[in-house]
């Protein structure tokens, strides 16, 4: 029998996703003057105030007020009207010394015997229903809000749009798991006020996502999905009504809320660890970027249609504890998927330091996965420009997003 399935994204707007981006940006600056900082910055968000927290181990000293204030500017908050403006808010830094108990397990003579900064476990997935690897439904609603920042930021063909915005999308299934059609887009972003009524306003919006927005969404996807795209789709756009007050200043936004839109929408799994403002020797994040390196690649080498890897640390030991693969009995290669992750532990070096250096960790390249989800994205290499009133400036070749290569 058919059945449904949901996942939402949120945009770079969202007060949540403010935080994140936040804590990326304070760790790029970090790692782009001393690539062996220990980071674990935590970011909350709230009207005009912006609170930064956590532990950081660095011979580098940084501009954080400065920092956070760029990263907001750039998202959109520039207006007073916001109630929150990178201009005029409130920066306050409560960031303090890693603790040596923590740091003796992860440092040690050898850098390849790097413990794991902490206990926990990391899921990785990847699926063949996208030409990314990644859940159908997220990849849409993720593309739904990328592509609402872009009409915003033209300011032409849309001019009311303000930084905040969800999207969630509802694909119907098959019995054989392929998606048949889209059911339901909902789709909610913060807007100016309007001259007009309540009704007129809400009736604008919802013609111009529908007529504006969903083309332009629908012509950046291959042919075979622009197909699940019919005049049966249900909208629900701006559901509540008006939404003028949105940000930080509409919720409270903190870093690390937003761990399923930033990984697979509710596929596959999660362990519950959270990826922003954490250096790589944190296995919340690099395992994660790891276990998505394999099951990317595994599903590519055709060895299954859908594949999820956990892997799991006790923090100072070097040495994963477990590998565990689940093919969701999609297998092609004759193996169990005990067998399968035995492969795996053979092929990919899940060691801490292993992973930072097969991966490029150690680089500035983590404000690009801090919106519009961490896995599935195009690796590329770019270079950024890091400034410092304490250290001068610096440009960095990086490569971005190598878990995905």
């Amino acid at each position: 029998m058919p059945y449904l399935f949901t996942s939402e994204s949120v945009s770079e707007g969202h007060p949540d996703k403010v935080a994140d981006q936040i804590s990326d940006a304070l760790l790029d600056h970090f790692l782009a003057f001393d690539p062996e900082s220990k980071v674990a910055c935590e970011t909350l968000v709230t009207t005009g105030q912006v609170v930064l927290a956590g532990e950081v181990k660095s011979d580098t000293y940084l501009d954080l007020q400065n920092i956070a204030r760029e990263v907001i500017n750039k998202i959109g908050y520039t207006k007073g009207e916001y109630q929150f403006s990178g201009d005029s808010c409130g920066v306050i830094s409560l960031i303090h010394e890693q603790s040596q108990d923590i740091n003796q397990g992860v440092d040690r003579g050898a850098k390849e015997e790097q413990g794991a900064g902490d206990q926990g476990m990391m899921f990785g997935y990847a699926t063949s229903e996208t030409e990314n690897y990644m859940p159908l439904a997220l990849d849409i609603s993720h593309k739904i809000l990328h592509t609402l920042a872009e009409l915003r930021r033209e300011g032409k063909e849309i001019s009311y749009l303000r930084p905040d915005a969800k999207a969630q999308v509802t694909l119907e299934y098959s019995d054989a798991n392929e998606p048949q059609r889209i059911d339901t887009i909902v789709v909610s972003t913060q807007h100016d006020a309007f001259d007009a009524d309540d009704e007129k306003m809400l009736a604008k919006i919802k013609s111009d996502i529908i007529s504006i927005l969903i083309p332009r969404v629908k012509a950046q996807l291959p042919v075979e999905t622009q197909k699940l795209f019919d005049d049966q789709i249900k909208y629900h756009i701006n559901p509540t009504g008006k939404f003028v007050i949105g940000g930080p200043h509409g919720d409270t936004g903190l870093t690390g809320r937003k761990i399923i839109v930033d990984t697979y929408g509710g596929k596959g799994a999660h362990g519950g660890g959270a990826f922003s403002g954490k250096d790589p020797s944190k296995v919340d994040r690099s395992a994660a970027y790891a276990a998505r390196h394999a099951a990317k690649n595994l599903v590519a080498a055709g060895v299954a249609d859908e594949i999820l890897v956990q892997v799991s640390y006790a923090i100072g030991v070097v040495e994963p504890t477990s590998i565990y693969v689940d093919t969701y009995g999609t297998s092609k290669v004759g193996l169990s998927d005990g067998a399968i992750a035995r492969k795996v532990a053979e092929l990919f070096d899940m060691r801490p330091f292993a992973i930072e250096e097969r991966l490029k960790l150690r680089n500035p390249i983590y404000l690009e996965t801090a919106a519009y989800g961490h896995m599935g994205k195009q690796p590329r290499t770019i270079t950024k420009v890091f400034e410092s009133p304490y250290n001068g400036r610096i440009e960095k070749e990086v490569e971005l997003f190598t878990w995905e290569k």
